[in-house]
C-alpha cells in the first residue's frame, strides 16, 4: 500500500570526531535555524522524538539541529550493531507529519544558556567575539554535528558552551586551544584565552 501525503524520509549517517556520537542526516529539515541539545534524558521533555531516542538504553543525549540529529552513545555498545535500528525509528518517526519534533512552548530559556546573537548591551569585544563564533567558527563545527555556543567573556577570558558531538568529544579540547583559541587571539587582540563550560 502506498502512502499519500508523507515524504519518503531518507537518513544517512557521518561520523563526527567523537567516537561517541554519531551524525544522522534527514532530507527533511528537523529544527529550521535552531539547534537545541538534551544531555540527558530529563532534559527531553520539550522534544518527544528526544525523549523517543533516550528510550532505547544504549542512547545518552541528543541534539537536534537544522536537517540533522547527533546522537551520543555509551561507550560499550558499538555503532554498527545500533545504526540499522536507529535509522529505521527515525525514518517511521518523521515520515508522520503529525508527530512532533520540539515543542517550542516547553522549552525553558534559561538566562545563561549562551546565545551568539549580538545584543545592544554587548560590549564592542564580546560583538566581535560572537561575530567570530558565527562566522568562521559555527560552520566548520555543524559539519561535525555540534555546536558551540558563547558564554561569557571576562577579563580576556571567552568561555564556551560545547554541545551535541563537541560535548565530551576527544579532540573538541584540541580544536578548542588550537583552532577557536588560536584565531580569537589574532583577531581580537583583546582576547587572552578561551576555556569550555564544566558541566
Amino acid at each position: 500500500m502506498i502512502k499519500t501525503g508523507n515524504p519518503i524520509i531518507s537518513i544517512y549517517t557521518e561520523m563526527t570526531p567523537n567516537p561517541e556520537t554519531m551524525k544522522f542526516v534527514a532530507n527533511k529539515l528537523l529544527y529550521p535555524g535552531k539547534h537545541i541539545d538534551f544531555p540527558d534524558e530529563a532534559s527531553a521533555k520539550p522534544s518527544p522524538l528526544a525523549a523517543e531516542l533516550f528510550s532505547f538504553p544504549f542512547i545518552r543525549g541528543v541534539f537536534i539541529m537544522a536537517n540533522f540529529i547527533t546522537l551520543t552513545k555509551n561507550s560499550d555498545t558499538d555503532w554498527n550493531d545500533i545504526i540499522p535500528t536507529i535509522k529505521a525509528f527515525l525514518k517511521e518517526y518523521l515520515e508522520d507529519n503529525n508527530r512532533p519534533i520540539v515543542n517550542e512552548d516547553e522549552i525553558v530559556i534559561t538566562k545563561d544558556s549562551g546565545s551568539n546573537e549580538v545584543s545592544a548591551d554587548d560590549t564592542d569585544v564580546v560583538k566581535r567575539i560572537k561575530e567570530l563564533l558565527e562566522n568562521y567558527v559555527k560552520p566548520a563545527v555543524e559539519m561535525d554535528g555540534g555546536a558551540i555556543q558563547f558564554k561569557d567573556y571576562n577579563e580576556g577570558t571567552v568561555t564556551l558552551m560545547l554541545q551535541g558531538s563537541c560535548s565530551g568529544c576527544p579532540s573538541s579540547m584540541i580544536t578548542l586551544k588550537a583552532g577557536i583559541e588560536g584565531m580569537m587571539k589574532r583577531m581580537i587582540p583583546e582576547v587572552k584565552e578561551v576555556v569550555a563550560e564544566t558541566e
